[in-house]
C-alpha cells in the first residue's frame, strides 16, 4: 500500500468511526432516563397535563384514551408512567384502563442472578430486552388500581383487582421474605375493599397481613369493624388486635382518604472506576472474567464501566393538609414507597455491575477483532490503522452502551392514610400536598366508606 493511499485510508476510518461515536453518543447516552426528563420536568413545575401529552406523544398516540397497539418494547413501561399521571388528573376510567394494559403487558424480573439472555444485551446495551418489573412495582399496579376503583364506588372492580394482587402479595411475603412497606400498604387497601364488598372473613386475612407493620396498627379499628359483621378468621395479630380494646364505629360510615405524593427515585447512568468495580462484584463474576478485566484494566485498554444506580429522593418532609368541613384530619399513616425501590435496588446493583464488565469484556474482543480484521486488511503497513480501528470500535461499543435506566417513573415516593368516621350525609373535603390541592363535596352513605384521593406527583 502507498503512504498516500494508506493516509488516505486512514482519515476516512478515522472520520467514519468518529461519526458513529458522536452519533451513537447521541442516541444513546441519556438512554430511558433522557427520554422520559421532559416528564418528570412538567410533573416537578406541576404540569401534569403537560406531562399527559408528553407520553401520549412518545407512545404515538393522539389522545389519552388510546392504548398503543404495540407493548412489547417501552411503551408498556410508558403506559404505566401514564396511568400514574392520569389518575393525579381524576381521569379513573382512563387510569384503571393504563394500568390493565401495562399490568397484562410488564413481566417480573427474577431478583436472583442468572446468565446472560441474549449476546446484543450483554454486548451493547442492558436496555435492549424487554422491560421486565421487579416484584414491588408488579404488587403496585394492581394495588394503585385498586384505589381507582374504589374512588369510583366500584367494590366488584376493586376485588378483583385484589386478588389479583394476592398472588405477587404472596410471593413476595413468602418466598422473597420481603418485608418492604408496599406490601402492608397493598394489605390494608386490599382488606377495605372486601370489608366494603360485605365478605369481613376475606377482609381479616388481608388485615391479618396489614397488621405486621407498625405504621399500620390504626388497621386494630378494621378487625373489629370485621368482627362485628361477622368475620370468624382468628390469627394471634388479630386477637391482639381484639384484645387491645380496639372497637367498632356504630354506624360503620367512614371518609379514607389516600394521598400519594412525591415520586420515588429514577435510575439514572453512571461511570465506575474497573478496579473498584472488580473489587466489589468479583465474587459475581467467574475468575477468567475477573482476570481479563483486570489485565485489560492494568494495560490501560479500560478505565471505567456503566451502570445503573438511583437518583437522589425527592425530601417529604412536611406532612399532606387535609381538612373535612374546615376541620384538620390527622393522617395516620405515612407510608415510604421510596424505601422499598432503594431496598430492591440493592438487590439488583451488583448484579447490574457485574453485566456491565461482561459487556466490556466482549467490547473489548470486537475492538480486537476489527483491529485485526482491518490491519490485515490494509497489509503490512496497516498495523497503525488496525489498532486505531480497534479502539474507536471499541469507543463506537461503549458510547451505545447505555445501562437500563428504566423504571416506573411517576410512582409516588409516599402515601399517606388518613380516615374520619361520621354520619351519613354531605360533606366538604379539601386536600392539599406539595402545592396541588383538591376540594370535593362528596356524600357518605350509612355503613359505607367513601374513598377519597390526591396524587401530587412532584
Amino acid at each position: 500500500m502507498s503512504l498516500r493511499r494508506y493516509v488516505r485510508t486512514l482519515r476516512v476510518a478515522f472520520l467514519g468511526c468518529l461519526q458513529a461515536v458522536t452519533f451513537a453518543s447521541f442516541i444513546a447516552c441519556g438512554g430511558h432516563t433522557a427520554r422520559t426528563l421532559p416528564v418528570r420536568t412538567a410533573l416537578d413545575e406541576g404540569y401534569p397535563r403537560e406531562a399527559l401529552s408528553v407520553l401520549n406523544d412518545e407512545m404515538d398516540v393522539k389522545r389519552a384514551t388510546e392504548i398503543p397497539k404495540d407493548l412489547d418494547g417501552d411503551n408498556a413501561l410508558l403506559l404505566l408512567d401514564r396511568a400514574s399521571v392520569q389518575q393525579s388528573l381524576r381521569s379513573f376510567r382512563n387510569s384503571q384502563r393504563d394500568f390493565q394494559a401495562a399490568d397484562k403487558a410488564i413481566d417480573m424480573l427474577d431478583l436472583s442472578p442468572k446468565a446472560m439472555e441474549d449476546f446484543g444485551k450483554y454486548m451493547f446495551s442492558d436496555s435492549v430486552g424487554k422491560y421486565r418489573a421487579p416484584p414491588f412495582e408488579k404488587l403496585l399496579i394492581n394495588t394503585f388500581n385498586m384505589v381507582n376503583y374504589l374512588e369510583q364506588n366500584d367494590l366488584d372492580g376493586a376485588k378483583v383487582e385484589a386478588r389479583r394482587l394476592s398472588v405477587m402479595h404472596k410471593y413476595l411475603r413468602d418466598k422473597l421474605k420481603d418485608e418492604g412497606v408496599s406490601l402492608g400498604l397493598a394489605a390494608f387497601l386490599a382488606g377495605s375493599a372486601f370489608l366494603q364488598a360485605g365478605d369481613p372473613d376475606e377482609a381479616l386475612h388481608w388485615f391479618d397481613d396489614a397488621l405486621r407493620f407498625p405504621s399500620l396498627s390504626f388497621v386494630r379499628h378494621d378487625v373489629a369493624h370485621a368482627v362485628a359483621l361477622g368475620g370468624s378468621y382468628r390469627s394471634k395479630r388479630i386477637d391482639k388486635a381484639l384484645a387491645g380494646g380496639a372497637e367498632a364505629d356504630a354506624n360503620g360510615s367512614e371518609i379514607l382518604f389516600v394521598i400519594g405524593d412525591g415520586r420515588v427515585p429514577h435510575k439514572i447512568a453512571v461511570r465506575l472506576p474497573i478496579g473498584l468495580a472488580v473489587a466489589r462484584v468479583g465474587i459475581l463474576l467467574s475468575a477468567t472474567t475477573s482476570t481479563s478485566a483486570l489485565a485489560m484494566a492494568g494495560q490501560g485498554a479500560v478505565t471505567w464501566i456503566n451502570y445503573p444506580t438511583l437518583d437522589e429522593s425527592v425530601a417529604l418532609t412536611s406532612a399532606p393538609l387535609i381538612q373535612l368541613d374546615g376541620v384538620a384530619v390527622e393522617p395516620l399513616s405515612s407510608i415510604d414507597l421510596s424505601s422499598d425501590v432503594r431496598q430492591t435496588f440493592r438487590k439488583l446493583e451488583d448484579v447490574a455491575i457485574a453485566s456491565a464488565i461482561t459487556r466490556m469484556i466482549v467490547r473489548a474482543g470486537v475492538g480486537a477483532a476489527v483491529g485485526a480484521g482491518v490491519g490485515a486488511a490494509a497489509g503490512r503497513n496497516g498495523g497503525g490503522l488496525g489498532l486505531l480501528a480497534g479502539l474507536l470500535a471499541q469507543g463506537v461499543m461503549a458510547a451505545v452502551d447505555t445501562p437500563d435506566t428504566r423504571s416506573w417513573e411517576t410512582l409516588p415516593g409516599r402515601v399517606v392514610i388518613a380516615r374520619s368516621r361520621v354520619a351519613p350525609g354531605t360533606y366538604q373535603i379539601t386536600m392539599s400536598s406539595r402545592g396541588v390541592t383538591h376540594k370535593q363535596t362528596i356524600m357518605v352513605a350509612a355503613g359505607a366508606t367513601k374513598v377519597v384521593s390526591l396524587f401530587a406527583l412532584r
